[in-house]
């Protein structure tokens, strides 16, 4: 049986540009729609969090408005939170984590990666000892691949560089209306590191696959990214 880690977020608020707090989280549809599909799958899957903060989810993220009009969508993702509330209410500790129990990681978005995943030295050490490993898988969605911007090679170069992947797009970000506040945005900071990123149209869903990694644009890209990590964690131990 295949292991996955699920890394989330702990933060609650997203620091902007004039000194405020905007309320976020994890996005509720990038982790619920993988993790349902990972387990009915069969995977075994761990979720930590920095510090084993319990993680909370974007309200936002839960609003008929934010799932383009799909109230049912929004009732689907509330109700399987509710679901999982026992796991998400005591994550495993991510600075107790040892990489080398896992097949694959994980880490979904919202924007509270961008406030503490994005600087965390525990998820750079998770994704600095699973992506160099072919035999391993490394997966994000959204703003989740804020994440790679911690993790570095010994010689202090970035660990992603080169590397083809997509996430959270700036035109998605202005499209949101959180472009002009935020204190940097995502494509434009992954691209400025060396990465080779690519986007399809804004809120489709868009996956790019690049040998272990898996990355997925947004939250319509969830449901492909953890079918892709299927594909991947099969492959590799056929």
């Amino acid at each position: 049986m295949s292991s996955v880690l699920i890394v989330l977020s702990g933060a609650r608020v997203w620091t902007q540009l004039d000194g405020t707090q905007h309320p976020t989280g994890f996005w509720g549809e990038e982790f619920t729609v993988p993790h349902r599909i990972l387990s009915e799958a069969g995977l075994e899957i761990t979720i930590a969090t920095p510090g084993g903060r319990t993680p909370v989810v974007d309200a936002n993220s839960l609003t008929v408005e934010a799932n383009f009009g799909d109230a049912e969508k929004a009732a689907e993702v509330a109700a399987y939170l509710e679901k999982t509330k026992d796991l998400l209410a005591a994550p495993s500790r991510l600075e107790d984590v040892d990489p080398a129990d896992f097949d694959a990681v994980l880490i979904p978005g919202g924007h509270g990666p961008m406030q503490d995943l994005a600087v965390n030295p525990d998820v750079a050490r998770v994704l600095e000892r699973l992506l160099p490993d072919p035999t391993k898988v490394v997966a994000s969605l959204c703003h989740g691949q804020a994440s790679f911007l911690s993790a570095g090679h010994p010689d202090g170069s970035w660990l992603f560089k080169g590397r083809k992947l997509t996430a959270f797009s700036d035109d998605e970000e202005r499209q949101a209306g959180l472009a002009d506040n935020a204190p940097w945005l995502l494509e434009n900071r992954l691209r400025a590191a060396g990465a080779r990123y690519e986007s399809g149209p804004a809120w489709g869903s868009h996956v790019v696959v690049d040998d272990n990694l898996i990355t997925g644009q947004n939250p319509a890209s969830g449901a492909a990214a953890a079918h892709a990590i299927l594909e991947a964690l099969a492959a590799r131990v056929s």
